[in-house]
């Protein structure tokens, strides 16, 4: 699967301007309280530079990471895709992003 379908896969359907800029923060604070699909959600907007956020394969690659490694099996799909479009310091640099993270949910909860 090409990057460009990522989009397609997903399923993202057209949506009014003032929606779309809402998923992002939507997406965040579901994120910070673990939910999955917001982290793919997350991997999908920032994949594919929709939803009010720029085209950010790092953040991409991060978000599809924790989707994937929360048992998301189409972000594992997604991650390996935008992963063919990044260098090896562009995903070290994701998955440092992923453990940050998972780090600072951690010191919220304690």
């Amino acid at each position: 699967m090409e990057l460009a379908k990522i989009e397609t896969f997903a399923k993202i359907q057209s949506a009014d301007v003032s929606a779309a800029d809402m998923l992002v923060p939507r997406c965040l604070a579901a994120a910070a309280e673990g939910d999955t699909d917001a982290y793919y959600d997350l991997g999908v907007a920032y994949s594919t530079g929709s939803h009010g956020v720029n085209c950010d394969l790092i953040e991409a690659h991060k978000w599809f990471n924790l989707a994937a490694a929360h048992g998301h099996e189409a972000a594992s799909w997604c991650r390996a895709d935008v992963s063919d479009e990044m260098t090896a310091r562009d995903i070290a640099e994701a998955q440092r992003r992923a453990r940050e993270w998972l780090r600072q949910g951690v010191r919220k909860a304690a």
